[in-house]
């Protein structure tokens, strides 16, 4: 009997957080730092591969540019719009984690982690795996 509750508890645990996850995916307004204005659109969702991915799928704010010239690579001069920003991310206790963020702005990534605050989203980007050095933005659900 004990051993049946325990699955029961471990399975129901692994659902709880499954379903935090899934309350990530979806469409959030960013914010501009400087100004608190509404800044992007960005669109995270879970790929074939299982990872979790977001990319832009809509700028509020025209910067005049409009594509990624201080990007490297193959994000180098790529419109803002269809951006991947967050890549590689996957599901730990809840949360995302594991991957990479991509600052068009400075063109920089780094270390991501994503996860749920009072219904909002709260994207970590840090220079180290920990976390510890770096920022948070909060996300707010796009209605």
């Amino acid at each position: 009997m004990k051993r049946y509750f325990l699955s029961a508890i471990i399975l129901l645990s692994a659902l709880v957080m499954h379903a935090q996850v899934n309350q990530i995916v979806g469409d959030w307004m960013t914010v501009d730092d400087k100004t608190g204005d509404n800044y992007s659109i960005i669109h995270i969702y879970q790929a074939d591969n299982g990872l979790y991915y977001g990319k832009i799928a809509k700028m509020l704010v025209d910067d005049g540019i409009g594509k990624c010239v201080k990007c490297e690579g193959a994000d180098k001069d790529k419109p803002y719009e269809q951006l991947i920003i967050i890549r590689d991310m996957k599901e730990k206790k809840g949360e995302l984690v594991g991957g990479r963020v991509l600052d068009p702005e400075t063109g920089k990534t780094y270390y991501g982690k994503i996860y749920l605050k009072n219904g909002d989203l709260v994207l970590r980007g840090s220079l180290d795996k920990a976390g510890i050095l770096g920022r948070s933005q909060t996300w707010k659900r796009k209605r």
